[in-house]
């Protein structure tokens, strides 16, 4: 089964709220031509993804190449507003970056990044509440999330994996602590 394919799967079943999640039924073969992100976008998303959820003692968002993610479902289901908002906030990242630290985002250490993150999701979290129109940063963060919880990696490494279909357990035991469960 292709990705796209698990993804509308997914969707219909459970119902999306994410972003652009309205865009999932709508799937279509992809030009390569609609696709504008350079590899530089990609290995930017992939940092940036990676400085959300960094690799510990589990992977991280590299490890599933969000970044590479991220540029597909912007191309493939965001409408061209929402992808305008991405590349928009994609090339705000990198003027906030040079404004603030003076170097490129790729340039920052991680303190740096961890700073100006936290920053934006502060900025994210309060145009919630005063607007309709999402944060650059909370489409960023969403798709990080989806791309990395929805991967090979994220599900079998990080979540506790059970093939479906499996067992039924209504009343699994759980310590504080352990992973929450996933399913492939």
């Amino acid at each position: 089964m292709h990705r796209r394919e698990l993804l509308k799967m997914i969707s219909v079943a459970t119902g999306t709220a994410l972003i652009g999640g309205h865009s999932l039924l709508a799937f279509s073969a992809l030009d390569e031509s609609e696709h504008d992100f350079t590899a530089q976008d990609v290995q930017r998303l992939d940092e940036l993804a990676e400085t959300i959820l960094p690799r510990t003692d589990t992977p991280g968002a590299k490890d599933a190449e969000v970044g590479a993610f991220m540029t597909q479902f912007v191309t493939a289901c965001y409408s061209a507003q929402e992808r305008t908002l991405f590349h928009h906030g994609l090339a705000q990242l990198e003027a906030r970056s040079r404004a603030e630290y003076g170097q490129a985002f790729l340039a920052l250490d991680e303190p740096q990044r961890r700073e100006l993150i936290g920053e934006l999701d502060r900025e994210a979290l309060a145009q919630v509440e005063n607007s309709d129109t999402p944060h650059y940063f909370t489409m960023m963060k969403q798709l990080t999330l989806f791309g990395f919880f929805t991967s090979e990696v994220g599900a079998t490494q990080v979540l506790r994996n059970e093939a479906v279909p499996g067992r039924y357990d209504g009343c699994a035991p759980y310590e504080e602590g352990e992973p929450a469960w996933g399913t492939t």
